[in-house]
Parts: C-alpha cells; structure tokens; sequence
C-alpha cells in the first residue's frame, strides 16, 4: 500500500514538471506591432514547413512579461521568442533578435 502511494505521488510529481516545461515554447516570427502603454506585442510567426505553405496567417498579439523591454523594438524586426501560457493568456517570457 505505501509503495503504491509513493508511484503515484512521484508520476504526479513528474506530470506537473513536464507539463511546465511543455508549456514554455520557443518561436521565430516578424513584430508587427508594439504598444509600450499596455506592454504588448503583435508577432506575426514565420511559417515552418513546405514551400506553399500558408504564408498569410494573421500576427497574435503577447502580453509581454515584467522585465523585458520593449525599447529597442520596432515593428518589422526579425525576432525569436519564448512564451508560456497560463491559464489561456500567452506571455512573452523572453524576445531577442
């Protein structure tokens, strides 16, 4: 009984951990628009896959995460980026060139 108890609390334990790390993604994309007010961004992600490929899919606006700065972005910059989502709001957690 207990060493039933200790599987099932360590694949819990291992199902938290894994979902976080899913949760977190890593994607390229062009800025299409800033709002420095509210700390948001509009990023329109670059299509992956084969040539002719849906290339007019629609910019998705972030939420961008406290601490990183929108100073030096301009809309048309070339951008990689790390999200996470919470609770069915998406926030940009890191954003380089």
């Amino acid at each position: 009984m207990k060493l039933g108890k200790i599987i099932f609390a360590g694949t819990a334990a291992l199902t938290i951990v894994s979902s976080a790390a899913l949760a977190q993604q890593t994607l390229s994309g062009t800025l299409t628009q800033i709002d420095r007010l509210n700390h948001t961004v509009a990023i329109k992600q670059t299509q992956s896959g084969t040539v002719g490929a849906n290339s007019g899919s629609a910019a998705e606006e972030f939420k961008v995460q406290d601490g990183v700065s929108l100073d030096a972005w301009h809309a048309g910059d070339k951008v990689s980026y790390s999200i996470k989502e919470e609770g069915g709001i998406k926030t940009i957690t890191k954003l380089q060139k």
